[in-house]
């Protein structure tokens, strides 16, 4: 009788289904409250990626001279939360459309961002953004590229909101 027990508790000890996604909406502040606050989300960094410049700050960043994206790293369960789901997320929280800007974010770091690390994370963001291409008066202008070097940014920007700071947008 008790190996029924033994199998139920072994049941809730496997393990996440870990993956990873980094995408950029604009300013990481306003994108990392939002997933850190779904669940299956596991963590979410706020970052740089894509750009030219190793180990970039954000003063550098904001220049728009190293070609780097404002991005949320974001490690998620599968079993809880799908690729899918992130990325209606993702184009529920900012507005696709709007070309190296968010909201007052004006700048190629703020540019809509899709970083992925796999073909089938590019498969599959290529299918969505077609099937939204309709719902919007403007053509989407998200990128869908190869995620390159994430570079974590500065630690006063973790989690920013949560610390009591304000997002803009």
């Amino acid at each position: 009788k008790l190996i029924p027990i033994i199998l139920l508790l072994g049941a809730h000890l496997m393990p996440a289904e870990k993956e990873t996604i980094v995408l950029g909406a604009g300013c990481f502040w306003c994108v990392d409250a939002v997933y850190e606050r779904i669940d299956g989300v596991i963590d979410v960094e706020a970052g740089y990626a894509n750009g030219h410049t190793e180990h970039p700050t954000y003063k550098e960043v904001c220049t728009g001279n190293t070609d780097h994206a404002e991005v949320v790293k974001i490690e998620y369960d599968e079993s809880v939360i799908t690729y899918d789901q992130i990325l209606n997320i993702f184009f529920e929280n900012h507005d696709p459309t709007q070309l190296n800007r968010q909201g007052v974010d004006i700048g190629t770091q703020y540019r809509s961002s899709i970083f992925y690390n796999n073909e089938n994370q590019k498969f599959e963001s290529e299918q969505k953004l077609n099937s939204l291409q309709g719902d919007y008066n403007n053509n989407i202008v998200t990128e869908i590229k190869k995620a390159t070097e994430f570079y974590l940014a500065e630690e006063y920007h973790q989690q920013y909101v949560a610390k009591g700071g304000i997002c803009h947008f």
